[in-house]
């Protein structure tokens, strides 16, 4: 299976809950009217689309149909899809980290699949032939040092990690030593996933960062956030609280396979201008794919490329 079909594949819930849902309303109204375009703001807002991308959604299809004297609600379809698109673009979404020597810290609370997605990404880095360190630094979770053991051996990558209850910020000194004496190209790092106390996280992040400048000033740095597509709006509550303490370079959407609400890469992407990176679809590390946001809106609407 290709990889749009893929994403076609794992779309499948969102597309249930918000395109039919869209296709019902083109078809069931005769005219273009305030109960037409309330009834589509529904329907986003429940995909978990949001509430200001949907009104800036709605706003820019407002002006499209008035501009081509469209009359039909059937026919407003492919405007719509051009305004969820616009609203997605924030341009080129770059991947130079991956030619650069490269710090990458992955952040976000437990449970969204963050020690799972730095396996997948050493598994996908490994096999486009970098060389991969892989920082244990979620010290306080001793399963999250076991499962990086587990990615380490299945993929190849060096894993350097301390016992349970370690200092995160001595582990991530000793990765990028091991990196750069073993000539690493990517140094990835697993970081506790607390919110309770944002003052130790932000302490936490803040020894790292100083490690990192002090000990590696030339490395390409990079922080993506991990979050979990099946919590929707909650997910954006998240990306909020770690924003107030971190700069945060791009976002890793995990689960998408498996909710209805994936509608929030949207809403995510239109909010706050922090590119998706990566989108995840399913178990296997090539289920892990780099995002692009006209391909998850063909994807979405099941329109193929060459249509688009």
């Amino acid at each position: 299976m290709g990889l749009f079909d893929k994403l076609v594949q794992g779309l499948a819930k969102t597309r249930d809950n918000i395109v039919s849902g869209m296709d019902n309303v083109f078809s069931g109204f005769s005219v273009i009217d305030e109960d037409f375009y309330e009834e589509l703001e529904e329907i986003l807002i429940m995909g978990d689309v949001g509430v200001r991308t949907t009104d800036e959604i709605l706003e820019d299809l407002r002006v499209k149909v008035k501009e081509n004297h469209i009359k039909k609600p059937e026919e407003c379809k492919k405007f719509l899809i051009e305004s969820i698109r616009s609203q997605m673009d924030l341009g080129e979404n770059t991947y130079d980290f991956e030619n650069q020597k490269s710090i990458i810290l992955m952040i976000g609370v437990n449970g969204v699949g963050k020690t799972t997605t730095v396996g997948k990404l050493a598994g996908q880095f490994v096999n486009n032939h970098k060389k991969v360190v892989m920082a244990a630094a979620d010290t306080f979770r001793a399963a999250a040092i076991e499962q990086l053991g587990e990615w380490a051996k299945r993929t190849g990558a060096d894993l350097i990690a301390q016992s349970e209850g370690s200092d995160p910020a001595a582990v991530i000194y000793d990765a990028v030593a091991a990196g750069k004496a073993r000539n690493a190209d990517i140094i990835l790092c697993d970081t506790a996933g607390r919110l309770h106390n944002k003052k130790n996280l932000m302490e936490e992040l803040r020894k790292i960062d100083r490690i990192i400048d002090k000990e590696y000033p030339g490395a390409h740095r990079e922080t993506f956030i991990v979050l979990d597509g099946t919590t929707g709006q909650n997910a954006l509550s998240q990306l909020k609280e770690f924003k107030d303490v971190c700069d945060i370079t791009g976002i890793i959407l995990t689960k998408m396979d498996g909710t209805a609400k994936g509608g929030i890469a949207i809403a995510i992407q239109s909010e706050y201008g922090i590119p998706v990176k990566y989108i995840g679809v399913g178990e296997q590390v090539e289920d892990l794919q780099k995002f692009d946001s006209e391909t998850f809106v063909n994807a979405l609407f099941s329109v193929e490329p060459e249509e688009a």
